[in-house]
């Protein structure tokens, strides 16, 4: 894989990376809002609100949200920060999911692309957004006709970039023969190493960002996971293959290997998975969650992780494609997942 030609820019001290070979310039660690609306157990908004501010205080500027977290819930509870903060804000967010009869279904057709976008901007506050995803592929609906429906709105003024999430390699060639997409935002991580298979390589061609959601394997990179007992009741984990019990002890393997080689680099095993991540590609933008402001502070440390060449082998030696046990989500969700 070649590398495009890029370099760190400081902006009060943080580093950015630009989306896209012609894309906007975003802070290189980009917040998740979804575990703000209740999806890793009980969130408590003014927390949250405080929790964003810090992320924005310390120059992340680049914001995920969707109109599928929470039901409308995390967009409404962005709003609160954005009436402030606007002008600091890159702001992302999705449309084209909902839950229907225990499934997670995909909705990418023109007329729901009209409706979904005048709903998240509502709910933010907003008169645009800066980056408007595709959640999920609708196998129903080409994808030119839904990219299509998405590059009306960047003629109305109400979206700025396009992007599309969790789509295979050849659904992003066709969606930028439509039109322009700016980034593309699948699970990367040390344990999901699926997009290695072709989708990082079209990206780097086509000259799209790639954006890695649940950079630290939903948590289990903290360290602070070592049974379900540590999962809340209501915990989104709890139905993922990976955190069941067989599963997650393997797994516990694999972490002790990694947290290992950040004990002997003086580092947190979660600053040394998103600096493995920001070590891959400059147009890679890892885009992590938490809940609590002292661990946004503590994942903004990873722009500073150096990691050698040896480093990275050895993690690759310990977390190869493939070694982590069982599916990274539960089958009614992965299926809709094209990489």
């Amino acid at each position: 894989m070649r590398i495009r030609e890029w370099t760190w820019r400081k902006v009060e001290d943080m580093k950015t990376r630009r989306l896209g070979k012609n894309g906007p310039e975003v802070s290189a660690l980009g917040f998740g809002l979804m575990s703000l609306s209740n999806t890793y157990g009980r969130s408590d908004d003014e927390e949250s609100i405080r929790t964003i501010h810090h992320a924005l205080d310390l120059g992340i500027n680049f914001l995920d949200t969707a109109e599928a977290y929470g039901v409308g819930h995390n967009e409404e509870l962005a709003s609160k920060v954005l009436r402030e903060r606007r002008e600091e804000i890159f702001l992302a967010t999705k449309f084209g999911i909902r839950f229907s009869e225990g499934r997670m279904r995909a909705n990418g057709k023109p007329e729901n692309v009209r409706r979904a976008i005048d709903g998240s901007l509502q709910r933010l506050g907003v008169d645009h957004v800066d980056l408007y995803y595709l959640h999920r592929r609708d196998p129903e609906t080409p994808i030119e006709d839904t990219v299509g429906a998405m590059a009306d709105l960047v003629t109305a003024g109400k979206v700025r970039h396009l992007g599309l999430s969790a789509v295979s390699a050849d659904t992003l060639r066709r969606a930028c023969a439509a039109h322009p997409i700016t980034a593309l935002q699948s699970e990367y991580s040390l344990w999901t190493r699926n997009p290695e298979d072709g989708v990082l390589d079209t990206c780097d061609e086509l000259g799209v960002g790639f954006v890695a959601y649940s950079p630290l394997g939903r948590g289990f990179f903290s360290g602070a996971i070592r049974s379900t007992a540590d999962l809340q009741g209501n915990d989104f984990r709890r139905l993922s293959p990976r955190f069941e019990a067989e599963n997650l002890e393997r797994n516990l393997r694999i972490l002790d290997g990694i947290e290992a080689l950040a004990r002997d680099k003086g580092i947190e095993t979660g600053q040394l998975a998103l600096a493995w991540l920001l070590h891959q590609q400059p147009w890679i933008v890892p885009l992590f969650g938490t809940r609590r402001a002292a661990h946004v502070a503590a994942n903004a440390r990873a722009f500073d992780v150096e990691l050698s060449e040896n480093d990275l082998r050895r993690l690759n030696d310990l977390s190869p494609p493939g070694v982590a046990s069982g599916a990274p989500l539960p089958e009614f969700l992965q299926y809709l997942v094209e990489n």
